[in-house]
């Protein structure tokens, strides 16, 4: 069975969805409900990346379920003596020559020193890999269907801010579909428990908002009164 094709999808006729749920269904959908030859374009988004989906929906591999047999499993190799084999990968790393000589005194080796720190990163951020990826999913799809829509600049950085209601009402003008699944990527990213403990963005203001907040008829505090009979230095505005 190709697991590609057991991916969670959603596919998009324009702004309007068509269809969701494993790509093999989703293909099968689009393809036999004749969407290819739409005027609209149809995009198939991945629903865990927020990627698109590269998919020839011409052929007849889309048109059938994968098949549900499951593949006979190799004899199992005679064991050898010897360190069995962890399956791993050789790659080029490059580093300073202090970072080689510190992984030279470490026991087992570069290798298992490499790979006790790697390990050691992935847990230690986890949720913050997580909220990542997240973000990056939600920030694919809005880019591909909404860069044109009112206020995705600033939907942005609420999404990457952290600030979920600001989120909502920038993308509440949005097509109803696109403003649905974004909104939907983005949960994800909003529910990540390592988003508490990211900063949040600062609220932007204008400057007749801040002057609509402020009441003339209170007595200026001396510090204010020393700095507004201060003498001219130049470069003032007027």
């Amino acid at each position: 069975m190709d697991l590609n094709l057991i991916r969670l999808c959603t596919a998009f006729e324009g702004t309007k969805q068509i269809a969701s749920g494993y790509l093999w269904q989703v293909a099968s959908q689009v393809r036999s409900n004749s969407y290819v030859f739409n005027l609209e374009p149809v995009l198939i988004f991945d629903d865990l990346t927020g990627q698109v989906i590269d998919l020839d929906l011409r052929g007849p591999v889309a048109a059938e379920a994968p098949s549900r047999t499951e593949p006979a499993l190799p004899e199992e190799p005679t064991r050898k003596s010897g360190r069995p084999k962890l399956g791993v990968v050789a790659r080029e790393v490059t580093l300073l020559p202090r970072h080689w000589d510190w992984l030279a005194t470490q026991p087992g080796g570069a290798s298992v020193a490499l790979r006790k720190l790697v390990e050691e990163a992935r847990r230690a951020n986890q949720d913050k890999d997580r909220l990542r990826l997240a973000r990056e999913a939600a920030y694919r799809f809005m880019s591909a269907m909404a860069g044109n829509e009112p206020g995705f600049e600033e939907a942005t950085r609420a999404l990457f801010g952290g600030d979920q209601e600001r989120f909502a009402e920038l993308v509440e003008p949005w097509p109803t579909d696109v403003r649905s699944y974004a909104k939907k990527l983005a949960a994800r990213a909003f529910e990540c428990p390592a988003a508490e403990q990211m900063p949040r963005t600062k609220p932007r203001c204008q400057l007749d908002d801040l002057l609509a907040k402020c009441d003339a008829s209170q007595p200026q505090s001396p510090e204010d009164r020393e700095w507004v009979d201060a003498p001219s230095v130049g470069h003032e505005l007027p």
